[in-house]
């Protein structure tokens, strides 16, 4: 195998590497926030009864999640509730907006 055949062959394994590694910290770096999705388009947790991804009913039900990027669920601009309090995601589920 040639020097220029070795030197190419070590970059692609390099790359791959670095690729694979990239990957895996932007996985790592996501959390889950319950309370910021519209309906249908939550990633998990929308309750008893649900199969998972896309169950929730409302918009921002408050026991479906989705993945986020770590540290910033909290602040995460969001309508106001019917009553004009604020709505604001968590780390846990929330009792609020629910389906009927």
């Amino acid at each position: 195998m040639s020097k220029h055949t070795k030197s190419l062959a070590i970059a692609g394994a390099l790359a791959a590497a670095l690729s694979a590694h990239a990957t895996t910290a932007t996985a790592q770096e996501q959390e889950k926030c319950f309370g910021v999705s519209l309906a249908g388009e939550n990633d998990c947790a929308a309750g008893p009864g649900t199969t998972c991804a896309g169950t929730s009913k409302v918009d921002y039900q408050g026991n479906a999640w989705s993945l986020v990027p770590a540290g910033t669920c909290a602040d995460i601009e969001l309508p106001a509730m019917a009553d004009g309090s604020a709505r604001m995601g968590a780390l846990e589920a929330l009792e609020r907006d629910m389906p009927m």
